[in-house]
């Protein structure tokens, strides 16, 4: 049925029922948006959904974050920020392409490998690239130089998970976050940035990861989080670049 939305408003903490067409769960959208075809694909998430043709528009989230980027300007709280400025497209899209295959799925290649075989090869291509990044961010305060790009959300939204949930659930264990100086450092220098930090809810993060894959956790047992010693708002140490 794929994701589940709250069914009233007090039914999980700061989740909210779909207040456009009641739907129940994700496949529920899927479904309104053309019932024939629904069943061909996976029920992901997460979905851009046009509430004038009453379907969904969009379900790629890096070409959702562009939309978001350029096409709602004139609605926007701060329509000045680019995140994918024509200058930097070249180095932000050849940081895309390794940082999604190593880091990004490459928590999930690890999650999901069902033999030694593919867990020894995912988990060394993984650490491959957590290793790339932290050398890279050496050098620069982001990822492609000295301002803020998709390129660092992309990023941060493994980062900022990774010791909460891939460290245990998916067995990326070998070196944490807060093991790296410049990642760790780095993931709260995004984390603190105005509007980042709000939007991050490890209770969540912790219900959605160790509830739902039940082929790894069959018992869903909620382990004690990194939650309890990481403080993601304490100071930084990129200001000098």
């Amino acid at each position: 049925m794929g994701w589940a939305f709250a069914i009233f408003e007090n039914e999980e903490p700061r989740a909210l029922p779909d207040p456009i067409n009641n739907a129940k769960f994700i496949r529920d959208l899927y479904e309104i948006s053309d019932l024939e075809n629904s069943k061909k694909g996976r029920y992901s998430v997460p979905v851009l959904w046009d509430i004038k043709s009453n379907t969904i528009v969009n379900n790629e989230s890096s070409e959702i974050i562009r939309i978001f980027n350029s096409e709602f300007n004139h609605l926007a709280r701060n329509p000045d920020l680019n995140l994918y400025p024509v200058e930097l497209q070249a180095s932000i899209d050849e940081v895309n392409s390794w940082v999604y295959d190593d880091i990004n799925n490459g928590v999930y290649k690890v999650g999901f490998s069902t033999t030694q075989e593919d867990y020894d090869k995912t988990v060394n291509a993984l650490y491959a690239g957590l290793d790339r990044a932290e050398s890279l961010l050496e050098k620069h305060r982001y990822l492609v130089g000295d301002i803020l790009t998709e390129a660092d959300i992309r990023l941060f939204m493994t980062l900022i998970r990774f010791d909460e949930a891939y460290a245990v659930n998916f067995k990326c264990n070998k070196q944490l976050i807060r093991e790296y100086p410049n990642l760790f450092n780095y993931t709260k220098d995004l984390f603190q940035v105005p509007g980042v930090g709000e939007t991050v809810d490890f209770y969540h993060i912790c219900r959605g990861y160790f509830s739902n894959f039940v082929g790894i956790n069959p018992y869903k047992i909620i382990p004690i989080g990194s939650t309890s010693w990481v403080d993601w708002s304490t100071r930084h140490n990129r200001d000098h670049f």
